[in-house]
């Protein structure tokens, strides 16, 4: 197994979201890894979590990343935290996306939680993908 291939993979990923006109039209640039100090806008999107397992194989040394990216809305509802978080599943579930170190295998979509955070003010949704990667 080797964790080598999470920085690459998370690069591609915020690259990917990042360069999304659909996505861009829906929170502008507000697209984060570590979200900043200050006021945050009104909707952004946040890369979070990450489990790795090895699946390395004959082949060679590979692993399966779950990494969740949130959408987080002060906005009242879900409705336009679920336009966001529809856009992000399009740009990410089967993406063909282009590691620095190693390579892409498959990209899906696992799953989502929708929920109010910060006295019910707030609502985030989490997507987790399934990311298998090989270093080649």
């Amino acid at each position: 197994m080797s964790f080598a291939l999470s920085g690459p993979l998370q690069a591609a990923v915020y690259g990917a979201l990042t360069g999304d006109a659909a996505l861009a039209a829906l929170v502008g640039s507000d697209i984060y890894d570590a979200v900043p100090s200050g006021a945050l806008p009104v909707m952004y999107v946040r890369l979070g979590s990450e489990a790795v397992r090895d699946a390395s194989d004959v082949t060679g040394a590979g692993a399966v990343h779950q990494f969740t990216v949130s959408v987080i809305t002060t906005n009242p509802g879900f409705a336009s935290a679920k336009a966001v978080a529809g856009a992000v599943s399009d740009v990410l579930h089967d993406a063909d996306l282009i590691l620095s170190r190693g390579r892409l295998v498959s990209l899906q979509f696992d799953r989502a939680s929708a929920r109010r955070i910060d006295t019910a003010s707030a609502r985030q949704i989490d997507l987790r993908f399934r990311a298998r990667v090989q270093d080649d």
